[in-house]
């Protein structure tokens, strides 16, 4: 607060964000003022690098300089070439060529590149139709629709499903989308701890025997939301458990697939294909087109009832645009691969190459003495750094050996579980592993990183 205090006086235009203005709160206070003015600023050009050209195999970073601490920033015109571990690109659908982009063209060509309207006016066609068949057969449920942004996918379809009367309980590491759609519900709120079968039976227990806080009539209904694959965690869920309490205690299931749709399983399908679930035990199925599918938006599959009840309510559909037919078109075209309907057998070496990457990668990494996070078969690997000073310098010199990552610190994670998260694809060779362990082996050795035996 003394800092505060005297930077108001000293330096008013650098404090503004610190302090009470015009009648606004501060951005930040207390622990999270100092952690932005004394950690992040410092760190800030290992976040938010500006990229050019497609992300796949490799991605081009902008090359920048900063003369004033990472206040600003001064752009040559020129980039690196790295070596991409830093996007969900899990399926290698991102190349501007080949089979999809054709068809996308060609699309083009039909439907123009925009529809100039919500879905429930005149902004649904017959691509949108066959996009939400193809969806429906894919994951293994009657009926789907689809939505323009994977945020407003949870954020605007939660609401529709709860509301006042109703308990929605929810994993405490769920993503913030699903969080926002909670709150906006009007359901009364429970987390559980993440991916604890334990603690969500005695959550259930309680919330079914107690009822409402005050007047503890019995909940109209009660809807657990979980996630596929955690992203940050590379935990995959352990739904099999969550069945058997599901046919317990009668609740309802929203899955969150947005990681592990196209990137788990032997056929692509998510984690039911993955761990044997029947998706008919599974009330909500939701997902995105942002990662293995190389597109945007999202999609929510389920009964008949449930999915027109959405198309009719969701604000999405009533007051957004639809999802843009090239898009749209990279979606369906990438999912014909993976199906199996187009590109003869492209879609299954994907997937095969994809498991092996997953594997391999973290097997070595383990091997090498990194503390190594998440399930075997997850796409997404996460590395502890621990200390706020290592994820800077890992990030810095992972970008000097043409290698691109992503690094996550406080608030996303606890101030002592800083991570780098790399995400494998299936366009990477093993080759390309092999030559980014030797890169990130490296610099571990040079920030102590891996453990002593």
């Amino acid at each position: 607060m003394f800092v505060i205090f005297f930077g108001r006086i000293f330096k008013s235009h650098e404090y503004t964000p610190y302090q009470h203005n015009n009648g606004y709160a501060p951005i930040v206070d207390g622990f999270d003022s100092m952690f932005h003015r004394r950690v992040f600023l410092r760190t800030r050009d290992c976040f938010a690098r500006l990229t050019t050209g497609v992300p796949g195999r490799t991605v081009h970073v902008l090359d920048r300089t900063s003369e004033d601490f990472n206040k600003t920033y001064n752009y040559s015109g020129k980039f690196t070439e790295c070596l991409n571990l830093a996007s969900y690109n899990y399926l290698g659908f991102s190349p501007p060529q080949g089979e999809c982009l054709e068809k996308v063209i060609g699309a083009i060509n039909k439907y123009g590149v925009c529809n100039n309207s919500p879905r429930n006016e005149v902004g649904y066609s017959s691509l949108h139709q066959e996009a939400e068949r193809l969806v429906a057969q894919y994951v293994g449920k009657p009926h789907a629709i689809i939505q323009s942004q994977g945020f407003s996918t949870n954020s605007t379809t939660l609401p529709i499903l709860m509301g006042k009367g109703t308990l929605i309980i929810s994993d405490e590491l769920n993503h913030s989308s699903a969080v926002y759609g909670a709150r906006l519900s009007g359901a009364n709120l429970r987390a559980f701890k993440h991916n604890s079968i334990e603690h969500l039976e005695n959550v259930l227990r309680d919330s079914i025997a107690q009822g409402h806080p005050r007047t503890h009539r019995p909940w109209k209904k009660i809807l657990v939301i979980l996630e596929g694959l955690y992203s940050l965690e590379g935990n995959i869920l352990v739904l099999n458990e969550v069945i058997e309490l599901k046919k317990k205690y009668k609740f309802y299931i929203y899955l969150d697939e947005a990681h592990s749709i196209g990137a788990l399983g032997p056929r692509g399908r998510g984690v039911c294909d993955h761990l044997g679930v029947d998706p008919n035990d599974i009330d909500v199925m939701m997902g995105t087109f942002t990662k293995s599918f190389g597109a945007a938006g999202g999609y929510v599959a389920g009964s008949k009832e449930l999915i027109d009840r959405i198309r009719a309510t969701n604000h999405n559909s009533i007051y957004g645009e639809n999802i843009s037919v090239p898009i749209l078109m990279q979606a369906i075209a990438s999912l014909r691969v993976i199906m199996g309907l187009d590109g003869g057998d492209e879609g299954q070496r994907k997937l095969e190459q994809l498991a092996f990457n997953s594997r391999y990668f973290r097997t070595e990494l383990k091997s090498r003495g990194f503390t190594v996070m998440g399930s075997p078969d997850s796409p997404v690997v996460p590395l502890l750094l621990f200390h706020p000073a290592k994820i800077a310098a890992f990030s810095r010199e992972c970008l000097r050996r043409k290698l691109a990552v992503v690094v996550v610190t406080y608030p996303t994670t606890p101030l002592i579980t800083g991570r780098v998260r790399f995400c494998l694809s299936s366009s990477h060779s093993k080759e390309d592993l092999d030559h980014m362990l030797e890169i990130i082996s490296e610099v571990g050795d040079k920030l102590l990183l891996k453990q002593m035996f």
